[in-house]
């Protein structure tokens, strides 16, 4: 009986590189698949879905990758899963951590590109900032990923997959030794251009064979597609973030391309939907704060009127500034000047505390390495070098 092939992946998506680089002939990776997967995998192998959820717990909770080491699983089904799959997680190409405690993977992929994943821990939490795709084609004027164009997505494997080699660095157990409390869908790319991989990897994210985060716990960020936000509220039950980063639709189209297609009134439409589908939930947005840009008072008012609209929070982002950026971040007086406006207005306000920036770990400094299909790493390259030739 032969198995069935590797889930459905969008066009640009491309299967996990194993640790050696090779995949291995014929196996599939068991990271491909959240529990349901995984089950009908077994059945087809002539085994009990119980099986694959024995296998799940060796992997997930006690991040066993070697068959041989199951010692609850016989000995014939051991050589049977060896010769049919594979459990192979990114290849962790360097690690860095921070002074403040903030760690930073680089995971290498294939054909030379890797990307970034991020690790920040909090007294009362822990949480993984996760990479959907290799580079973004979102092209958000004040992120530096975008500056490194765009190479493909990711795999199921391959997104799951860095929230298992963080938990495997950091010691976590879920239901016992949890450092890891959180997962947030905000690393490199736009998630909902990688809706397969991305629900799948989730679903794993929140099984108690998994990691066994509560729905809450788990936060996809989005630039605003809109249908596939309205897509998202039917096929899982996660916290949503926004990327806002403007009040009104022609600064929001400088900085966010993506809102001339989809701009703010639809987005909060859309926003509302997705809070109608459960009781008390609420959209955070994400405003990153750029000197001079966005960080007005009179911008502070057209935000307050947006978030009378939706069930709301807003988090304001200092900006961090990478090579080349043309944006600085607004001064700590203006911020909190900003933030007084829609406090006072009953606006739920946060100001993110900057992590990891002496790591390039922060917030919109993500890179990793991408082999650009997009020119526009090149681009801004070009930018880059005629700046300096002006400033010489």
């Amino acid at each position: 009986m032969s198995l069935p092939p590797n889930p459905p992946t969008p066009r640009d998506a491309a299967p996990a590189a194993p640790r050696d680089g090779v995949r291995a002939e014929g196996r599939i990776n068991l990271f491909d698949y959240d529990r349901m997967g995984l089950r009908d995998v077994f059945a087809q192998l002539g085994e009990k879905p119980y099986r694959a959820d024995q296998v799940m717990k060796w992997v997930y909770h006690r991040h066993v990758t070697d068959f041989e080491q199951m010692t609850d699983v016989g000995k014939a089904l051991r050589e049977k899963l060896s010769a049919a799959i594979q459990i192979t997680p990114p290849n962790t190409m360097f690690e860095k951590q921070a002074t403040d405690g903030t760690y930073k993977w680089l995971l290498g992929m294939d054909g030379g590109n890797a990307i970034e994943t991020v690790f920040i821990p909090e007294t009362s939490r822990g949480t993984l900032c996760v990479s959907s795709q290799v580079g973004c084609g979102l092209n958000c004027q004040f992120c530096s990923t975008a500056t490194q164009g765009f190479n493909r997505n990711l795999s199921a494997a391959e997104i799951i997959g860095q929230v298992w080699v963080a938990a495997k660095h950091l010691g976590n157990v879920p239901h016992h030794q949890r450092r890891l409390t959180n997962v947030v869908m905000m690393g490199m790319g736009e998630p909902l251009l990688n809706f397969d991989n991305v629900v799948t990897a989730m679903s794993v994210m929140r099984d108690d064979l998994g990691f066994g985060l509560a729905n809450k716990r788990v936060t996809l960020s989005t630039a605003g597609l809109v249908p596939m936000i309205d897509k998202l509220s039917e096929a899982s039950d996660v916290s949503l973030a926004v990327s806002l980063h403007a009040p009104n639709d022609e600064l929001r189209t400088e900085l966010v391309p993506l809102n001339k297609k989809y701009p703010i009134k639809e987005l909060l439409d859309a926003c509302l939907r997705y809070t109608q589908r459960r009781a008390r939930t609420t959209i955070t947005f994400e405003y990153t704060m750029l000197k001079g840009v966005n960080d007005q008072p009179e911008h502070a008012r057209q935000l307050v009127k947006l978030m009378r609209k939706v069930p709301s929070k807003v988090n304001l982002i200092p900006f961090n500034p990478f090579h080349g950026t043309r944006f600085e971040r607004s001064d700590e007086d203006v911020i909190r000047a900003f933030q007084k406006i829609l406090l006072d207005a009953d606006v739920l306000t946060m100001v993110r505390r900057t992590r990891g920036d002496d790591i390039d770990a922060a917030c919109g400094q993500l890179k990793g390495q991408v082999m650009d299909r997009t020119r526009r790493q090149a681009e801004f390259r070009r930018k880059l070098e005629g700046g300096v030739a002006d400033a010489a």
